[in-house]
């Protein structure tokens, strides 16, 4: 029995030889369609295998009778299934047919094997993405090493799962294997020939995002979307997304999530000569098979290549369609307008009058709807922030103070342009491009988009944004308490970074200055109704308040701080966070106080705090013993976490973890600056400021792992999982068991963090036969 076909030697009758996808792929290529060339194990070889091994009889058992609702049940079933599949290996024929035709591709060539059931694809019915897929393998051993961990992801849970409801017999279901030359796709994507919202069958949908096609495929970023007219082989409508992360290659380990380059980041993905390219690709596709086709399709090298093709099983009668558009700009803004540029800090465009200002006491001169100018804020510009339509600094990077304050408070910045309190004027007319990092002369319109009112489609529900649920939390960086509501309805776990900087900022006088004139319970109840309201707004979500972390240069600008304040050649390594408290424990009285006051008098058990810039264990032992003193204990409903942003932190975490901390939140931007050794407000060393450096990193991953070791908590607050998706993908292939984020950033991590997750869990497949099979949930 021949146990591998080439894909010329099959075609779309074939599934029963060849599996869903692998027949399809065998119809396109003896179409003549731009297809990478491959072969596939065929579902014969899967029936042999399992069957003359015993597998299929003890596969029957331990399925037999199960409820596919008892998710219990069925993920014990599931994980001895694929143990049972990696415990036995594949007949020596079956490997060396593999083999043979592996090294007939060329030497070493790099393959994805992927999973084609006879129960998917098909023209009634889609079950794709129930089996796995493993790209980048090389080595005749490591192919025949996934093939049979595709064998056992055709029993992962949610496979199970979807065959019964769907009444297939398991039995009956087969796994053929497609091997298939890869393509290191600069970018890639889905094409529909047909609209499948709207079952328009005059158009054409293609989607296009850049990288390899995973991530837009999982729905991991929001792709462009192009439609193009059939009758008239024209584009008629455009959306174009921002990708700020991609999945490329990373040599022979697999994958990996990378930045995409700034410049690319907001461009159209395809041209409009690949777009109409494409679109004639679809049109043969469909008139081939004769029905419309769902299909993915991938570029590299300027070559266009077909990966996929299967019906559109969820056409719909549509009852009415209305498309209001307006057009794209298709001609570039005239660089006589650009007036600056810095580092883009924070997203969107904002058009208003200029306000320049130079210290704290001129915040007063901003009103509503001024584009602030300085040259760099601090906490107490906050109050002007809130009111500015737009931020445009000279000095700072994208962890600057202008920088974080700008995103959480959801309004465009642009930060570090040298010279934008000199070349601006007062009252004059601009536009801030916080995409792009440019600011224009006068009012202009950026990013016109077009906007699409979707059809009612019986049978379908509205096209809502789909957030995925992870096993890595997700929480939100905030501190602006009239934020709280709008930001508690992002799809958050919770605040895994409460500053308390802003209330105090609101505030607006140094604590001290207030006892000494006998309001100090003033200040502990101003502090304690800001706190209140965003533990309110989030419970029972947990909320983790960072203590006061103010440096001596902000406090100064406090009203009555100059009297009680140090002068600090450099504040950012000076007299602030943990050892503040040591030093002052009647001001840090003031504000366990408030702490207090929201957990038992307003009863929010979702209060936590946080200590941050911890520089030794006698701090932290003699601050837990404040807090403890305040009333405020260690238990199950009330965690104390420290900040670690100090490298002797990180050397001493074991001990810290011995010491009885609940939870570490990794402060990436002070841990950067002071492993590096780099001002991060410095905008000359700008360029060597990033979290991505191999120590950091290396800091990074010795935190995840001893926090696993003692099953502490471990999180990251920083910007570093806001801005590089590097660093997300670091934290959590490492353990940490949350990131926190900007909140503009919450959805789009939240998927970012599901890609990764969905990665490993494909990785974890077994290899070898005595490693321990994979749990997965359907």
């Amino acid at each position: 029995m021949k146990q591998t076909v080439w894909f010329s030697e099959v075609g779309k009758k074939d599934v029963s030889i060849a599996g869903g996808k692998g027949a399809n792929l065998g119809e396109l290529t003896r179409a003549g369609l731009p297809v990478p060339p491959g072969f596939i194990v065929t579902a014969d070889a899967y029936f042999n295998y399992i069957r003359k091994t015993g597998l299929a009889k003890k596969i029957d058992v331990l399925l037999k009778g199960i409820n596919p609702e008892d998710s219990r049940k069925l993920q014990v079933a599931s994980r001895e299934i694929k143990h049972l599949i990696m415990e036995t290996s594949l007949p020596a024929n079956l490997k060396e047919e593999i083999t043979d035709a592996y090294e007939m591709m060329g030497d070493d060539v790099v393959v994805a094997v992927r999973s084609s059931a006879t129960a998917e694809d098909l023209p009634d019915a889609s079950f794709a993405g129930q089996q796995a897929t493993f790209l980048n393998v090389s080595g005749g051993s490591e192919v025949v090493r996934a093939v049979q961990r595709a064998y056992a992801s055709l029993f992962e849970a949610r496979a199970i799962y979807y065959r019964i409801i769907n009444h297939y017999d398991h039995n009956k279901v087969a796994l053929a294997v497609p091997i298939q030359q890869m393509i290191e796709s600069e970018k890639s994507g889905i094409m529909f020939t047909v609209d499948p919202v709207t079952s328009d069958l005059t158009k054409i949908v293609i989607e296009a995002g850049w990288g390899l096609g995973e991530a837009i495929v999982s729905g991991s970023v929001t792709p462009d979307r192009y439609v193009v007219d059939k009758a008239s082989n024209q584009i008629v409508n455009k959306e174009i997304h921002t990708q700020t992360w991609k999945i490329v290659k990373a040599g022979h380990e697999g994958d990996k999530h990378v930045l995409v380059p700034r410049g690319e980041q907001s461009v159209q993905k395809l041209s409009d000569e690949e777009i109409l390219a494409l679109a004639a690709i679809a049109k043969k596709i469909e008139a081939h098979y004769g029905s419309p086709q769902d299909t993915e399709w991938a570029v590299q090298g300027g070559n266009v290549y077909m990966v996929q093709s299967r019906p559109v099983t969820t056409l719909k009668e549509a009852k009415e369609a209305v498309q209001v558009t307006s057009p794209v700009p298709t001609t570039k803004i005239s660089d006589d307008l650009i007036l600056t540029k810095g580092a883009p800090a924070s997203i969107g465009s904002a058009s208003g009058p200029v306000k320049i200002i130079h210290k704290p006491s001129e915040i007063d001169k901003v009103v509503q709807g001024d584009v602030l100018v300085t040259e760099m804020t601090t906490p107490d510009y906050v109050p002007a922030m809130r009111r500015a339509a737009a931020i445009v600094t000279d000095t700072g990077g994208r962890t600057c103070h202008a920088a974080i304050v700008s995103r959480e408070l959801g309004i465009p910045c642009v930060v570090g342009t040298g010279t934008a309190t000199s070349s601006l004027k007062t009252g004059q007319i601009i536009t801030v491009d916080g995409q792009n990092g440019i600011v224009y002369k006068g009012k202009v319109e950026l990013n016109a988009q077009p906007t699409v009112v979707a059809p009612v489609v019986s049978g379908t529900s509205q096209n809502v944004e789909q957030v995925p649920v992870t096993g890595t939390k997700v929480y939100v960086n905030l501190g602006e308490p009239d934020l709280a509501a709008k930001v508690a309805a992002l799809p958050s776990d919770g605040v895994g970074l409460m500053r308390a900087e802003f209330i105090i900022a609101g505030i607006g006088e140094h604590p001290r200055a207030m006892m000494k004139a006998g309001r100090g319970e003033q200040f502990t109840d101003a502090l304690a109704e800001g706190i209140r309201t965003i533990a309110s707004a989030f419970n029972p979500r947990p909320v983790v308040y960072r203590f006061t972390d103010f440096k001596t240069n902000e406090y100064r600008n406090l009203k009555g701080g100059s009297e009680f304040e140090p002068q600090e050649n450099n504040p950012m390594i000076g007299y602030r966070g943990a050892s503040r408290y040591v030093k002052e424990p009647d001001v840090f009285a003031l504000e366990l106080s408030a702490i207090k006051k929201v957990r038992e008098g307003f009863d929010l058990k979702n209060l936590h705090v946080m200590i941050p810039f911890v520089r030794t264990i006698d701090e932290f032992i003699a601050i837990r013993k404040m807090i403890e003193e305040a009333g405020l204990k260690q238990s199950n409903d009330f965690k104390l976490w420290i900040m670690v942003e100090v490298p002797s932190a990180v050397i001493l975490l074991e001990d810290f973890c011995q010491a009885g901390i609940d939870g570490i939140s990794i402060g990436s931007n002070d841990l950067t600056q002071l492993t590096l050794g780099v001002d991060r407000d410095n905008q000359t060393l700008a360029g060597l400021f990033d979290e991505r450096n191999e120590a950091v990193v290396a800091s990074l991953e010795h935190i995840c792992r001893i926090g696993r070791k003692y099953n502490v908590t471990v999180s990251c607050c920083g910007q570093a999982p806001s801005v590089y998706p590097e660093i997300t993908e670091v934290l959590v292939r490492a353990g940490a068991t949350s990131v926190s984020v900007s909140p503009d950033m919450v959805s789009a991590t939240r998927k970012l963090v599901a890609s990764v997750e969905q990665r490993l869990l494909l990785s974890s497949i077994p290899q070898d036969k005595d490693e321990a099979a994979l749990d997965v949930i359907p």
